[in-house]
């Protein structure tokens, strides 16, 4: 920005500082006098400008000082209250994506007041500066809260915070700020900023102690020089962490072209922040796909869900992304891994496939392809890869991730890929050296294999089709259908 520009907006900003003096002091002075005899104390300025969306992407501006402007804006105390705070601006200008979750959020949930809260004037600092003036624009969002509740019996735990990187801070210290036993009713953290904030007490960073339920989506928490970009930690009842929390399908360097086609010379910006601002399109996508909503998995950590070994949905072990999440308070945050798409809808579907080897002799690295049939559709050929190899007694678990729901899963087939060259070498050596005087080729013993989906908890056992036992060979397809005692009339479905 050039200095005339700078200095441009600096004086739009004392002007309009003045003008708001000017009108408190004229067409505002009955409500600041009633207010400071009432009260006992000066009136809270804001640092803050919020804007009511109206009909379409028009904003009607509220004034604290005065409180009539919530009547004249339309607000309606009888609708929940959303509050959307953004983040960090690097040129001082409104990013796009805020009025377009505000226009979403009003036009699906239809009775509801969605409020802007727009903090440009100290966002457009250094970030340093920017990070220390959330507390003062949480304090600006607990005192619009706290009008609400004394002029207007507006019961705060009616209000929903959504903050987005910096913004999500603010949304934790506005209800750190808000005075009274009754907190804010839910605080939604889309990808909370991380330098200066990682690592910090609860106190000084949204936490779950901020309102009566807090969630959180983190999408790049990628460390570079020994800082992410958004908070790696858990900050909230619910902790989602889509493909790792760290990087973001579609969002890697490859992608800088398809960017700069779409978004021009912005294209690289849009590159830097893809996985940053991926958190605040998962969460429009859980409005604008009410029915492909995107389901987390509790884990230990995303090494362990990438094996297949977190799809259980008991004791609350899992919760939708977005809007429409079970609002469950627990004692302790809760971290959810899942998988996304590069593109919206966002929704994979999980599958756990679990294959028991038994009385396995020689060690063995497979390469092994599945496909599964289900009564919707069919996966195609999956490649499963082992990080070890195969010997003895033991069970294996691999996460398979679907843009499709199969449906119920009938049948399953197994193909030991192997090298044309290596199935070769390996007749040669038995044609020099006889084992036994025939011919052996490498077996894999299967036990049992069973598939679970995470979406609804329905897990199938599969059975060799044939009579020749679980036998696999090299280059040979291996069909398994449903066991008998598996039949869908036996299968209890658990809703989500």
């Amino acid at each position: 920005m050039s200095v005339v520009k700078l200095l441009c907006c600096l004086l739009l900003t004392y002007h309009l500082s003045e003008g708001k003096k000017i009108k408190g002091s004229r067409a505002g002075v009955v409500d600041t006098e009633q207010r400071r005899v009432l009260t006992g104390r000066e009136p809270y300025v804001s640092s803050s400008v919020f804007r009511l969306l109206l009909e379409g992407e028009d904003t009607c501006t509220l004034d604290p000082l005065q409180l009539h402007t919530l009547t004249s804006c339309g607000f309606n105390s009888s609708n929940p209250l959303i509050i959307i705070t953004h983040g960090w601006s690097v040129d001082g200008t409104m990013e796009n994506w805020v009025l377009r979750l505000a226009s979403i959020l009003k036009t699906k949930l239809i009775d509801i007041n969605v409020v802007i809260t727009d903090w440009l004037s100290l966002a457009h600092e250094h970030y340093p500066i920017a990070a220390q003036s959330t507390r003062t624009v949480g304090k600006d969002i607990a005192h619009l809260l706290q009008s609400l509740q004394e002029q207007y019996q507006y019961p705060v735990r009616k209000a929903h915070l959504i903050g987005y990187s910096l913004g999500a801070h603010i949304s934790g210290f506005a209800g750190t700020y808000l005075e009274g036993p009754e907190k804010i009713g839910r605080i939604t953290g889309l990808d909370p900023a991380g330098p200066l904030f990682e690592g910090m007490s609860p106190t000084d960073r949204l936490s779950p102690d901020d309102a009566e339920f807090v969630d959180a989506i983190h999408t790049f928490t990628h460390k570079r020089m020994g800082l992410s970009v958004g908070i790696k930690q858990a900050v909230a009842h619910y902790d989602f962490y889509p493909n790792g929390g760290d990087f973001q399908p579609g969002c890697d360097l490859q992608n800088i072209y398809e960017h700069i086609s779409q978004y021009g010379l912005l294209g690289f910006e849009q590159t830097v922040k893809c996985a940053h601002e991926r958190s605040v399109h998962l969460f429009i996508d859980s409005v604008l796909n009410k029915d492909m909503q995107n389901m987390g998995y509790r884990c230990g950590d995303n090494s362990a869900f990438d094996r297949g070994q977190c799809l259980d949905c008991r004791k609350n072990r899992c919760n939708t992304l977005g809007y429409y999440i079970k609002k469950v308070r627990s004692g302790r945050s809760k971290r959810l891994y899942l998988k996304t798409r590069s593109r919206m809808p966002y929704k994979l579907y999980h599958y756990q496939f679990r294959i028991q080897f038994v009385n396995q002799m020689e060690r063995i690295e497979p390469s092994l392809t599945i496909s599964l049939t289900g009564t919707k559709e069919e996966s195609g050929n999956l490649r499963i890869s082992f990080n070890e190899k195969i010997s003895g007694n033991k069970t294996y678990t691999f996460l398979i991730t679907l843009d499709r729901d199969l449906g119920d899963l009938m049948l399953l087939k197994v193909h030991w890929e192997g090298p044309a060259l290596w199935k070769n070498v390996w007749n040669q050596v038995q044609t020099i050296i006889p084992w036994g005087g025939q011919r052996r080729n490498p077996l894999l013993t299967v036990g049992k294999i069973s598939v679970k989906a995470g979406e609804t908890q329905d897990r199938t056992s599969f059975c060799a089709m044939t009579d020749d036992g679980q036998h696999v060979e090299v280059s040979q397809d291996k069909v398994f259908v449903r066991c008998e005692e598996d039949t869908p009339r036996q299968r209890r479905r658990k809703p989500n």
